[in-house]
Parts: C-alpha cells; structure tokens; sequence
C-alpha cells in the first residue's frame, strides 16, 4: 500500500510488533499488578519513581538488565539459554494477526484464529525446555506440570472458539469483527451482534482456558512459590527471567485482544461502516479499552483466588470445561443451521 518491496514491509512489520510487545507489558504490569493489586489491598504500590510510580517498572527492568547472567553448572546451556527465547516468540507471533482497524493489523490471515491458537501452544515447548535444561528437581516439576496443564486447557481453549468460528463463518478475525458490526440480534441491528451475547458460554470457557494457559491463579501450579519455588524459571535471573516476565504480560495481552476481538466485537463499531477510515484512528481506541476491560477480568481473578491443588486442576478441564465446550458447540451448530 505505501509502495515499499516486501522485504521493507517485513521489517517494518517486525519493528512494530517488536516495540508493541514490551509497550503492552510495561502496561499490563504498571495498571493490574502494580496498581490494581495495591488498591485491592488497601494500599498505595509504587509511588516514588515518576509520577504516580509510572516509571517504577522502567526502573524494574533496568534492574533486571544490570543482574549477573547466571547458569548452573550442570544445565544444558544451548538449551537453558534457548528456553525463554522460545517462549517470548511465541507471544511476538500472536500479534502478527491481531487486527486493531481496518487496516491496522500485521497480516489478516484467513485462518486467522487456528493461526493464533497454534502459537500460543508453542510456549509449552519452552518450558519443558527450561525445566529440563535448569538441572533443577523443582524446576523439572515445574516444567512437567506446565506441559500437563497447558495440554488439558488447550482444548477448551480451541473449542470455545469454533462456536465463535461456527457463528462467524470465518476464521478470519477480521472478518469475525466485521461479522459482528455488521449483524444484529433479535432483529436489533443498533448494537451489532457481539458474540458475548450468545456464546457467553464460549467467552466464560475461553477466559477460564486463558488464565489456564497463563499459569496464573487460581492455575499457578507449574510456578507455585510455595511448592517449587518458582517452578521453571526458579534458576533464571536477569535478562533471562525478564523474558518470560515479558512474555507471561505480553501473552496476557495478547489473549485479551483476543477476547475481545471474539466476543466484544473488537475495533468494529456498528453504526459505522468497517471500511471506513475513521476506524482506523478510533478502533485502536476502542480495542484498547476492551483490552483492558478483559485484562481486569483476568487480574481479579488472579488476586482474589486461592491456588487449586493439580488434581482438581486437571479435573476441572478434563470433566468440566471440555464437556461444556462441546455441548455449546452442538447447540451453536443447531441454532445456526434453524436461524
């Protein structure tokens, strides 16, 4: 579109989603885990650094930076070195097909969701990775309960997304926001159709799957502080440990924009034709305030919750949520097929 060859495109593309990645955790990081959690807890977080502490979690990663590379003795070093660069590019990935205007996205792929879906799995493979190569009993424990969990809740995962896909007919996630601008509900077209209105059984599934696949709690098992120390990543420091600090905020990130491109209707607006151009000076708007609608979700369960015990862990998704998931995939076929 701007007339460049495509190895300018390519770069130009990287260079963005190499800036936006640590842009959304340094937001993340500063709004829920430094702020949020602190109001929850009657007290203030940060406040010294910049104004309002804003620039707290600059200095944090500063700190980080400036720390001994570590390794133990042991370890698979080509490996343990490798393991959080695997884990990070699985969350750079993500964004490549998250749209935010019409035009604003990296590449609108046609299989967009299976796209999405089969990257954020690749972050298992990392953690094995750290887990074994840390020559660590805790971290191998870590690692290998990861690898369980994110396993179980990948499928309902997937399947509470084929509702979506059922009632879209795409798996374009550009098309599936145009879907849902464009449709109406009841005859009642003002609002659009957004997806959370008639698969809020998907959209529970799905945010229940993604804070699953986000090791966070009420499903922190594979870091549980009290049990494994830090599970894999308990022989990580520095740069390394900054890594999956990033990515664990960049996915969560990218698993809201997700959300609510699926079920919120995303940068769509249905008043508002979705070629329009002004969409893509306010989609990007709205996106991010039901990022972050979906983000705060996600963080009140995380600081409200106790940790489950494995067993019920893997109970909850194996008996629970994928049964749900393919009942409401059975009823989504119906009523499309009727309507």
């Amino acid at each position: 579109m701007l007339g460049l060859v495509y190895w300018q495109e390519t770069a130009i593309k990287l260079g963005v989603i190499m800036g936006v990645v640590p842009v959304t955790s340094l937001i993340f990081v500063y709004v829920f885990l430094f702020k949020m959690m602190s109001y929850m807890q009657s007290r203030l977080g940060p406040m010294e650094t910049g104004p309002h502490g804003t620039l707290q979690i600059i200095a944090e990663a500063i700190k980080f930076l400036q720390k001994e590379d570590i390794s133990p003795d042991n370890a698979d070093k080509h490996v343990f070195v490798m393991a959080p660069v695997v884990v990070l590019m699985s969350t750079f990935l993500l964004y490549v097909v998250i749209p935010a205007g019409p035009d604003l996205v990296v590449q609108s792929l046609d299989t967009g969701i299976f796209y999405a879906l089969a990257v954020s799995s690749l972050s298992a493979l990392g953690v094995l990775m750290a887990g074994w190569a840390s020559a660590n009993k805790y971290a191998l424990m870590g690692g290998l309960r990861a690898a369980g969990q994110l396993i179980a809740y990948e499928l309902p995962l997937v399947l509470a997304v084929v509702g979506v896909v059922i009632q879209a007919g795409t798996m374009n996630l550009q098309g599936i926001v145009v879907a849902q601008a464009e449709g109406s509900i009841f005859g009642i077209d003002w609002i659009g159709n957004p997806y959370i209105l008639t698969q809020f059984i998907g959209f529970a599934i799905f945010m229940t799957a993604a804070q699953a696949e986000l090791t966070q709690t009420p499903f922190d098992m594979p870091v549980a502080e009290s049990e494994l120390v830090g599970g894999f990543q308990v022989e990580y420091t520095g740069f390394r440990y900054l890594l999956f600090f990033m990515a664990e905020f960049g996915t969560a990130f990218a698993f809201s924009a997700m959300a609510s491109v699926m079920f919120l209707g995303g940068w769509g607006l249905p008043f508002i034709d979705s070629t329009d151009n002004i969409l893509n000076v306010v989609g990007p708007v709205l996106m991010l305030a039901k990022v972050m609608l979906v983000a705060f979700v996600i963080f009140w369960v995380r600081f409200s919750f106790p940790r489950l015990r494995e067993d019920q862990l893997q109970k909850f998704a194996w008996k629970f949520l994928i049964p749900v998931s393919l009942v409401n995939i059975v009823a989504t076929g119906i009523l499309k097929v009727a309507f």
